[in-house]
């Protein structure tokens, strides 16, 4: 398993090791133990999703509430998403920036991001199924949305924009400004802050 470090500060590609034979593929597609060497502690896992999608469909931008946030370790088990981390807390180095990364299977990559990153893909192929592991339930009152589409945050979807396909309340979104304005974001001091207290926990 090779764990990369995005371009967003706490988010990260993870490549599993496939074995192959004529039976098929086995891996290991989350270890904890890996993944803790590197955030500096062990995900507390409170629940798994699992979304199907047709091609062009787009999940996000999507957040939690610091404290407790959710963070998210998210393979696609069949067919294609090109997955983005987009840094929305407030004041971070990289506040308003993104990186991505393509989850399909057959590398079987998965991302990483912690609490308090905005978290969005998009459906490459028809039937892309996701996985997700969360660190905490959902929780409508602390669950938010940035626009994916907002020019500001500027996310190059490699589809047409006119095929892509988005919930009312994804498109009804604020932009990121609107966001920071409203409150509704995470500030980078209470995201380290947080962490802190996990990594504390873990030593």
């Amino acid at each position: 398993m090779q764990i990369r470090e995005l371009a967003i500060p706490d988010s990260y590609e993870i490549t599993p090791k496939q074995f192959g034979d004529d039976r098929g593929v086995f891996l290991e597609w989350y270890r904890f133990d890996r993944l803790e060497t590197v955030v500096g502690h062990s995900l507390s896992l409170a629940q798994a999703n699992t979304s199907v999608s047709r091609r062009g469909v787009v999940r996000g931008i999507h957040f939690a509430d610091i404290p407790p946030g959710q963070a998210k370790y998210v393979t696609a088990t069949h067919g294609s998403v090109l997955d983005f981390v987009v840094d929305i807390r407030v004041d971070s180095p990289t506040f308003g920036s993104w990186d991505s990364v393509l989850l399909d299977d057959a590398d079987r990559r998965a991302v990483y991001l912690a609490e308090g990153l905005g978290h969005c893909f998009v459906a490459l192929t028809d039937h892309a199924t996701v996985s997700y592991l969360v660190t905490s339930t959902f929780d409508a009152d602390r669950e938010h949305g940035v626009n994916p589409l907002d020019p500001e945050i500027g996310l190059e979807f490699p589809i047409p924009i006119e095929e892509l396909v988005l919930s009312p309340k994804d498109l009804d979104a604020p932009s990121l400004g609107e966001a920071a304005k409203a409150g509704l974001l995470p500030s980078w001091r209470d995201a380290r802050a947080f962490y802190d207290t996990l990594n504390s926990k873990g030593n």
